[in-house]
């Protein structure tokens, strides 16, 4: 889905951090002070920003200030108790929201989540460019995974490169011969078989009843489509 910047001196914390956030179908960047945060940005494509105040070699505010010099990417601050300075310096400073530690983890994926939300909606980062979806179906292009209905979906390689080309051209009937040439990049002659394994096995995968597809259509004596139902 997204790929977000966690940035802590403590590991036990960024290590807990990455299990709620991949558990949401994130990808995490670690950091461990403000220094390797802000290099994070200037060479990645991040959508969000968890980060610490306190830190060595350079503290969550001063990070925070070098951060709005180059992206205006949500950052959440995490503060300790009695810290209350320090929010409203790093509110002022740009942050977008601030958690206090120990924080709750219903609260945190909350309020990540609003960032993001409002984040995307103003039309930040290029998320857009590189995820592909139709329905409870979700493709991450530069993460090179697939999710139904958020939840994370194993596919293979050739499973990835069949449903890729169907989500580029929805509504698009692919006929077997068509869907080889393009995914296995070789002259189709007699596939027809080894095509329609790999649709079988996409929708073992993505659709709740196989046997009616939502999503991945058969076109009788035509081929394969990719298109929503409309009920």
């Amino acid at each position: 889905m997204y790929r977000i910047l966690v940035c802590d001196d403590e590991k036990d914390i960024v290590s807990a951090l990455r299990i709620y956030l991949m558990s949401e179908g994130h990808e995490v960047v670690e950091a461990y002070n403000g220094q390797e945060a802000l290099l994070a940005v200037q060479e990645k494509e991040i959508h969000l920003v968890l980060m610490d105040i306190m830190m060595p070699v350079l503290d969550g505010i001063s990070a925070m200030v070098k951060i709005r010099e180059v992206s205006n990417v949500p950052v959440i601050l995490l503060t300790a108790k009695g810290e209350d300075t320090d929010k409203v310096l790093g509110l002022t400073v740009g942050a977008d929201d601030y958690v206090t530690k120990p924080f709750n983890p219903v609260e945190l994926q909350a309020r990540v989540k609003s960032q993001l939300r409002r984040y995307m909606k103003l039309g930040g980062g290029n998320v857009k460019s590189d995820m592909l979806s139709i329905g409870g179906i979700e493709m991450d292009d530069r993460a090179k995974e697939v999710t139904l209905d958020g939840e994370l979906v194993p596919l293979t390689r050739t499973e990835y490169d069949i449903l890729k080309l169907l989500l580029l051209n929805k509504g698009q009937v692919f006929s077997p011969s068509q869907i080889y040439q393009k995914v296995w990049k070789d002259v189709a002659f007699g596939t027809e078989n080894t095509v329609a394994v790999h649709i079988r096995h996409l929708r073992e995968k993505l659709e709740y009843d196989p046997a009616n597809p939502r999503y991945l259509k058969v076109v009788w004596g035509r081929g394969y489509k990719m298109e929503e139902d409309s009920q």
